[in-house]
């Protein structure tokens, strides 16, 4: 982490943190992935902040409402406390990708308002994510990624070319690929 600052680690939220069941607007269908809230609690051991980034096009397309989605965000934050991490927040798009906003991963529109507002500079983060959209919101902040093989990651490692820095089974194994680099830079 650079400086006196706190860095951030970005996740995706369906298919990395939670269970990927399309255009969800039902808090009930909420379902936590397996050592997701473990590796979060790690990556706060490390001194991250912990955000999600997430694009909800559903509520661009009319499958959703607003309200839906913050009940199902509602609900996938309680889950995390009950395996006791809280996220520092929640950065969410609700642009179908047809608007071309800067705010749809892999734009970095949201990230930037963020660092403004939580102090952090985006090339110190870390993004972990299952798909292509994630990896290219790390390249365009210039920051490193983490592709987790969770949601569609290991189809995402199939067939797009790589352009990520770590492949990790899930967000446990990231963080702990995470506290591996850092434990060899503190031995140099």
């Amino acid at each position: 982490m650079a400086g006196s600052r706190r860095a951030f680690a970005l996740f995706d939220r369906d298919g990395t943190l939670m269970e990927d069941r399309g255009f969800l607007s039902d808090p009930g269908g909420v379902v936590l992935l397996p050592r997701a809230a473990e590796g979060l609690r790690l990556f706060r051991r490390l001194g991250f902040g912990l955000l999600v980034v997430t694009n909800q096009s559903g509520i661009g397309r009319g499958y959703f409402t607003l309200s839906d989605y913050e009940k199902t965000a509602s609900r996938l934050d309680l889950l995390l406390k009950e395996s006791g991490v809280s996220l520092d927040g929640t950065l969410m798009c609700p642009h179908a990708p047809e608007e071309c906003c800067a705010c749809r991963k892999p734009q970095t529109g949201l990230v930037e308002r963020a660092a403004r507002e939580w102090g952090f500079d985006p090339k110190d983060c870390i993004v972990v994510g299952d798909k292509l959209s994630d990896m290219q919101l790390a390249r365009n902040l210039g920051c490193r990624s983490i592709l987790v093989r969770t949601g569609h990651g290991r189809e995402t490692e199939r067939r797009c070319p790589r352009n990520w820095d770590l492949a990790a089974e899930d967000v446990m194994e990231a963080a702990s690929l995470v506290e591996a680099e850092a434990g060899k830079e503190e031995g140099l």
